[in-house]
């Protein structure tokens, strides 16, 4: 049976205010007194109930996090992250999908901070004015967004799209295709962005194919355009439409990488196990998610600092077998 409040206090000779205080906030009790309570704590194996300490710190314990599509492979290693950091520092996730629907996404954050001590939004497609005005009402953090004076941790995409240009031109390419994801995504704007750059610097031609919805499919009817444009290599927004261009290319008779390149943005579990494994720019997911829960943290203790903070994480080039050489005819 777990030990109470008031075991503590009669071990440590104590009130049971005592413990309160010298457990939740410590800086208010005597040195002496304060290790006293935590070595009798520690002896009985005490730990504070959450809605008892709620009571005391005006904290729930609980975080929020909302995503824009858990079957996209992406996002489980984002939410793996922010559930082991989370555990880490004793707090507990509520977990939201929008399905990938930018109006859903202010309701459910305005539902959540009811019941959290402040929130993560991963890869939001609601615009920059919506977001702002919810960071000015609940500490929130953005995984995966970059927006100007609110908290963010987000991938090196500049550096990640020069990675797979180098590593295109130095196999010989010198047309390639991008196969956009969808236009509400600050990914994909920020990834054709550093395309552009990359592609001018080197003295490459970039095609965009155009928008498609992040999956599967969207990789399949972006194949055909892709095709047609006569480009040698193509990089798409995210793994699993590189893996439906594979497989459309595959169907129409194409060899990859002897016809045609093909690379991805993520570096999903699939894309080492796809025919031909899946080159593609790394992103570090589960990292993402737990610098977020260390950033939402940091605010929570400091709110002054919230217009401040942002992380960027680096991005890295994983060669496999689906670019090669480029075509010579």
């Amino acid at each position: 049976m777990r030990a109470t409040i008031r075991e503590v206090a009669r071990e440590a000779g104590v009130s049971p205010s005592t413990v309160s205080r010298a457990l939740s906030n410590p800086e208010i009790v005597n040195a002496a007194t304060r290790e006293r309570v935590v070595r009798a704590a520690q002896r009985l194996g005490y730990a504070p109930n959450r809605a008892a300490r709620g009571l005391i710190t005006g904290r729930t314990g609980n975080l929020g996090l909302i995503v824009p599509d858990l079957a996209n492979p992406f996002f489980p290693s984002v939410v793996k992250g922010v559930q082991a950091k989370a555990r880490e520092a004793d707090y507990a996730v509520f977990l939201s999908d929008t399905d990938e629907d930018p109006s859903a996404e202010a309701g459910l954050v305005r539902i959540l901070a009811k019941q959290v001590d402040g929130l993560i939004l991963c890869s939001p497609r609601a615009p920059e004015e919506e977001i702002r005005a919810l960071a000015e009402s609940t500490p929130l953090v953005m995984a995966n967004r970059r927006i100007r004076n609110v908290p963010s941790v987000f991938f090196d995409n500049t550096d990640g799209m020069r990675q797979a240009v180098a590593h295109l031109r130095a196999l010989g390419h010198q047309r390639v295709a991008w196969v956009g994801g969808p236009r509400t995504s600050w990914s994909t704007r920020d990834r054709v962005r550093g395309l552009r750059a990359a592609t001018a610097a080197a003295g490459m031609e970039l095609v965009v194919a155009g928008h498609f919805p992040p999956y599967f499919e969207g990789g399949v009817a972006a194949a055909d355009l892709v095709v047609a444009s006569g480009v040698t290599s193509v990089v798409a927004y995210n793994d699993v439409m590189a893996l439906g261009l594979l497989s459309r290319l595959r169907d129409r008779g194409l060899d990859v990488p002897g016809d045609i390149s093909v690379m991805g943005i993520d570096d999903i579990h699939m894309s080492g196990m796809s025919s031909p494994a899946l080159t593609t720019i790394s992103l570090t997911k589960e990292q993402l998610g737990r610098a977020a829960v260390d950033l939402l943290l940091a605010i929570l203790e400091r709110p002054e600092d919230a217009r401040k903070v942002r992380r960027e994480l680096p991005t890295q080039l994983l060669v496999r077998a689906s670019t090669g050489l480029a075509r010579t005819n």
